[in-house]
């Protein structure tokens, strides 16, 4: 919340010698500041301490609930969605910022705001009196028409008028409006409604008809607010998906076909769907646990500046190879990704200043937007914390986290690798240069700050350790506040309350599009669209696998266009993934080929996010900019069916089979992007390039028989350059 640019990343000037050389130490600065969305209010005075202490108090909430004092599941959930909407309304517009005070909205709707607070505030209220009706007065349960017509009532025509609103209410951008303050209060009476209900034996009641009716107006008082916030803070685009998942509950009785069902009441599915079964259900269970945690780990770790380190540590062991800021990119956006959970999120805090500098030797400025989104987008697979999909996964399928992290290790070798002889053959057939020595940091003094890879390394350790993910990256936090002690950028109590308030800001807008997808997910739960689904699956499977695997792809990458990876993920999971396993695929190769392909939605036109956040930098076109970036992922889009054919490549198999297959994989993998490059040890033509496509493909299966199909395919076209070059072969620069 404090006053910083949208774009803070800076980086020294590198058109010649940097004198004295100390300065050469530090080539990024600014990775670790905050970015301020354009949609966010910058507060200052009472307003700016009073949201700070908010978040401060949001994140010590989870960190003690989560390591101290255990509080009853769904209580905490509650309160978990609950903060994430009073921060969210508070710091996040619902329209464009007033320019100036001319352009500011008329006084009389901020009167009608004031007037929405009456029923609003009114509602509150009520779930004092309901609260001690019930726990002090003797009261089995409220009367429903003190239900209706003193809570559910005042909250909907509130919440909805106050949204309504919202949307045409403008204020410049230190100021605070007034129909935020009567969402935030619904937010509460929602909140406080539901602990004080599923606290008494009513709790048994909810998807019967017994339930309270109040129930049902929490429930779609807070389901208007998790999808207004998450309009905010994420697009439209899951808002669009969860309305129409929510038509499908009052509208599927009608349909034709395998999508029809007998149909849900309005007071039996908003009875339910405020529950575990939608949106206190595995996402929000994933989101109030791991998520928070390594949001908050994350905040700790820019607090003390290691983004900054992390970034200069990749220029330092890449930046002197051919296209050095490319291959920069990829290394920095792997490391970055390991603490920033969105891949457009990670194309900001990385490409801001890789992209200027990769158009600086030689690369146009849609390749340079195209290499960064796709080396943000692999931050989401790679191992260790692997975004907040890997965290869902484990919920879902019950696997250990640590066996879901083992298992990603080769497919994000993979895609790394990918990406890298992407760009390392474009280099190579465009001539470019490296960075000069002068023009990167040096490696020897970046080495002696090794020690802030510490926290990551104590996560890794503790994860194997046996310790649990919670204890595990609460370790991590701890030691990321110890190590900056040591540290140019020491954490002091300030610094530590800046962390903490970070990492209550930062996490606004995962829980939204968690508690977002809960909705969706519930809807397919008690709809049961979700096991329809399997069943055309299997259908489609009894024709060939191979097609039912492509169809999910289709479905996976279309539920995930547009939406943060968590929420594609969680949806997929819910729809593709049963479908997968009832036709004989293995839980976590089913659950990670949904995985890797909502993962790939970010990448994959017409709508990838991290795609258009990287032409917003490089200044390129944003749909020709996902095209090429989807060029430079190509490899993601072929292994995740390797998966089911090769096992292996998710260390499913014995030592000897795992390490064949990431071999073969490794050469199928250059063989691939050789052919989409057209480059391989000098240009080739289009046969041969069809030809490479072949072998790789046989390399990456993972077959022994194709495997020595595809290595003499390999062997004979290098023969062939060799021969077409009259001169010795060289190698593809590693460095």
């Amino acid at each position: 919340m404090s006053h910083q640019s949208d774009s803070p990343i800076t980086a020294a000037p590198i058109s010649g010698p940097v004198e004295p050389q100390d300065a050469q130490a530090l080539l990024a600065e600014g990775v670790d500041e905050e970015v301020i969305e354009p949609n966010r209010r910058l507060f200052s005075g009472w307003q700016w301490a009073l949201f700070g202490c908010l978040a401060i108090i949001y994140s010590l909430f989870h960190l003690i609930t989560l390591n101290v004092i255990p509080m009853e599941t769904w209580s905490y959930r509650i309160i978990h969605v609950a903060g994430a909407l009073v921060l969210g309304f508070g710091l996040f517009t619902g329209a464009r910022f007033a320019h100036d005070a001319a352009d500011e909205s008329p006084r009389w709707l901020t009167a009608l705001g004031a007037l929405l607070l009456l029923p609003a505030g009114y509602a509150l209220i009520q779930t004092g009196l309901m609260w001690r009706a019930l726990n002090g007065g003797g009261a089995m349960r409220i009367e429903s028409h003190i239900e209706t017509w003193h809570f559910g009532a005042p909250l909907i025509a509130a919440t909805v008028a106050a949204i309504a609103l919202s949307w045409c209410y403008r204020k410049v951008r230190t100021t605070f409006s007034m129909p935020d303050l009567v969402l935030m209060v619904a937010a509460l009476a929602s909140a406080a409604y539901l602990l004080v209900i599923y606290n008494t034996p009513l709790r048994m009641s909810t998807g019967t008809s017994f339930a309270p009716v109040g129930m049902t107006y929490a429930a779609i008082a807070g389901s208007l607010l998790i999808l207004e916030l998450t309009r905010r803070v994420a697009g439209n685009a899951l808002v669009i998906i969860s309305a129409i998942f929510l038509a499908y509950v009052f509208g599927g009785p009608y349909l034709p076909g395998f999508l029809s069902y007998p149909g849900l009441s309005v007071y039996r599915f908003f009875s339910q769907v405020y529950t575990d079964i939608g949106v206190l259900g595995q996402t929000t269970a994933v989101s109030s646990t791991y998520i928070i945690l390594f949001i908050i780990f994350a905040a700790f770790l820019q607090a003390s500046k290691v983004g900054d380190y992390f970034v200069n540590f990749a220029f330092a062991a890449a930046g002197r190879a051919r296209g050095g800021p490319a291959k920069v990119s990829i290394f920095a956006s792997g490391l970055m990704g390991m603490i920033n959970g969105t891949s457009a999120g990670n194309v900001v805090s990385t490409g801001s200043l890789t992209i200027p500098l990769m158009k600086k030797v030689g690369y146009p400025g849609r390749s340079a937007g195209a290499i960064e989104a796709a080396a943000s987008t692999g931050g989401q697979i790679m191992p260790p914390i692997m975004g907040a999909g890997a965290f869902i996964m484990a919920e879902i399928t019950g696997i250990p986290y640590r066996e879901i992290a083992v298992a990603a290790l080769i497919p994000a070798a993979l895609y790394f690798l990918s990406v890298y002889f992407m760009v390392d053959l474009e280099a190579a057939k465009k001539g470019m240069r490296g960075m000069r020595k002068d023009e990167i940091p040096q490696f020897r003094k970046l080495a002696r700050h090794a020690y802030l890879f510490a926290p990551i390394l104590i996560l890794i350790a503790a994860l194997f350790m046996g310790y649990s993910v919670i204890r595990a990256g609460t370790l991590a936090t701890a030691s990321a506040a110890v190590v900056s002690w040591i540290s140019p950028n020491k954490m002091g109590v300030r610094a530590i309350l800046k962390a903490l308030q970070l990492a209550g800001t930062m996490s606004i807008q995962i829980i939204a599009v968690c508690a977002c997808a809960g909705l969706i997910v519930g809807v397919i739960s008690l709809t049961g669209v979700g096991a329809r689904f399997s069943s055309l699956l299997l259908g489609v499977a009894g024709v060939s696998q191979l097609l039912a695997l492509f169809f999910a792809m289709c479905i996976s990458i279309l539920l995930g266009m547009g939406m943060p990876t968590t929420a594609a993920y969680a949806v997929a999971a819910s729809v593709v993934a049963p479908g997968l396993i009832n036709i004989g695929i293995q839980p976590l190769i089913a659950h990670f080929f949904v995985f890797y392909f909502a993962v790939m939605s970010a990448i994959t036109p017409p709508v990838a996010l991290a795609s258009y956040a990287a032409a917003g930098i490089s200044g390129d076109n944003a749909m020709k900019t996902s095209m090429a970036s989807f060029k430079i992922g190509l490899a993601a889009f072929i292994v995740p069916f390797m998966f089911f054919y090769s096992p292996a490549m998710l260390m499913e198999g014995s030592a000897l089979q795992i390490t064949r297959v990431a071999i073969t994989a490794s050469l199928g993998i250059f063989l691939l992007s050789a052919a989409v490059q057209a480059w391989f040890f000098g240009p080739v033509r289009l046969w041969q390039r069809g030809v490479m496509l072949i072998g790789a493909l046989c390399l990456i299966y993972g077959g022994l028989a194709t495997d020595l199909a595809g290595l003499a395919i390999g062997a004979a076209l290098f023969m062939l350059q060799r021969r077409n070059s009259g001169k010795r072969p060289g190698a593809v620069s590693t460095a």
